[in-house]
């Protein structure tokens, strides 16, 4: 799904934003599944970038400003919350084919490719050329029946 089907299908509308409920009361689920064999610094970096991509992709994802009582202002959190979830490099790719495939569920990825480059030109032209792509990453909001059922499981990343 790209971004632009993204924003009419998948997101919060300003009623649906509960910021007074439990994240299990959001209508969206949302979990970022994590290739497990990667070294700590890898994967925080490919969850914390497909993260980001979410993040603008979904209306209403984020909470409001919060100021503190010293006056320092805190940018808005998700406020649905977020699990890590941690797969085998096959089951990552079985998670992003099946969650692709559903009409409702935003999927945005880290490819493996990313963390090998440091030009982003570079990232689009090594992509472009790839068949086969391979994930350190895969971040998938949706219905949260439908994500469950495509991440079942799987245990939280360790």
């Amino acid at each position: 799904m790209s971004v632009e089907d993204a924003a009419s299908v998948v997101g919060f509308a300003p009623e649906e934003i509960l910021l007074g409920q439990p994240t299990r009361a959001a209508k969206l689920k949302w979990v970022i599944v994590v290739d497990e064999a990667l070294p700590a610094g890898r994967a925080v970096n490919a969850a914390v970038c497909a993260a980001a991509a979410t993040a603008v992709a979904v209306p209403g994802l984020l909470g409001p400003e919060v100021e503190d009582a010293a006056g320092t202002r805190h940018l808005g959190l998700p406020w649905a919350g977020c699990s890590i979830l941690g797969a085998d490099s096959a089951r990552l790719a079985a998670v992003r084919a099946s969650a692709e495939a559903a009409a409702d569920i935003l999927v945005a990825d880290m490819p493996s490719i990313a963390q090998s480059v440091r030009v982003y030109d570079e990232y689009v032209e090594q992509l472009a050329r790839t068949d086969g792509v391979g994930y350190y990453a895969v971040s998938l909001i949706g219905p949260r029946n439908k994500v469950d059922k495509i991440v079942r499981k799987l245990p939280l990343l360790a």
